[in-house]
């Protein structure tokens, strides 16, 4: 009876525990939804920087460069 109660008692705190880790992959699911969108708003700007300022496309990867270095500063 009381090993019962105490599997019982297991059994629920995996079920809490199973939806908790199912919610917070939801929200990583759609947070990887937002980058994939970020990821091809970027590409759609380069692609027309590079079409409308043909300079722009040598000096690209030395901005990004510049930006990298100042995320990690901050």
């Amino acid at each position: 009876m009381r090993e019962e109660k105490i599997m019982e008692e297991r059994i629920r705190l995996l079920e809490k525990e199973i939806q908790t880790l199912t919610a917070e992959i939801q929200k990583l699911s759609e947070r990887l939804d937002s980058l994939s969108e970020i990821r091809l708003e970027m590409r759609a700007i380069k692609v027309f920087l590079s079409r409308k300022y043909p300079e722009c496309k040598s000096e690209l990867p030395e901005i990004l460069k510049k930006i990298k270095e100042n995320s990690r500063e901050a």
